[in-house]
């Protein structure tokens, strides 16, 4: 059994003064959302035994404040592939992931990780997360994905059960959408 948590980066700040996308960090919202996360996952005992990471700065500075929250450092294996990724090239990523380790968090970006969760996870009626999913997979959003797998190259497209989903919102009402961009 292999699980993937898929982490979307926190809110970003777009009045930041940076010439490159690459370069955007995350806001206030966006950290305090993060370190929601990371206590609500230490809290609920989500563990992690590989974590890999897009190298965009809103990325890393998401996963610090999430290791802030959680309680732990987890040293992240950056992986420029995940850059404003495809789902496609997400599942390449994934495929590649080394078969020893079955729980890994990946750190990323929309479109790409909402695509992704849509391809692996069948499209049956009823199944509320992946409908949430559809309307939108929010910043510093987090899903968990498992596989009746022994290898990542085994994971394809609907073969994943979606187990839970959880966003900032879901922990605090004013972390919910606003009409400031993600």
């Amino acid at each position: 059994m292999k699980t993937l948590t898929l982490f979307r980066h926190a809110k970003s700040g777009w009045d930041a003064p940076v010439s490159r996308d690459f370069d955007r960090p995350i806001n206030e919202r966006g950290i305090k959302g993060a370190k929601l996360i990371g206590r609500h996952l230490r809290t609920k005992g989500w563990a992690f035994d590989y974590v890999i990471s897009s190298p965009a700065v809103r990325c890393t500075e998401t996963l610090d404040a999430l290791w802030e929250g959680y309680g732990e450092i987890l040293h992240p294996n950056w992986d420029r592939r995940i850059y404003l990724a495809s789902g496609a090239t997400l599942l390449d990523v994934v495929q590649d992931l080394p078969d020893e380790v079955s729980s890994v968090l990946m750190c990323g970006h929309n479109p790409g990780l909402e695509d992704l969760i849509l391809m692996l996870v069948p499209d049956v009626a009823g199944d509320l997360l992946r409908d949430e999913v559809e309307m939108k997979f929010p910043t510093a959003a987090v899903a968990e994905l498992k596989f009746e797998a022994d290898n990542w190259s085994a994971v394809a497209t609907g073969k994943a059960k979606f187990v839970r989903m959880i966003r900032p919102r879901d922990l605090d009402a004013t972390l919910g959408p606003q009409m400031d961009r993600d």
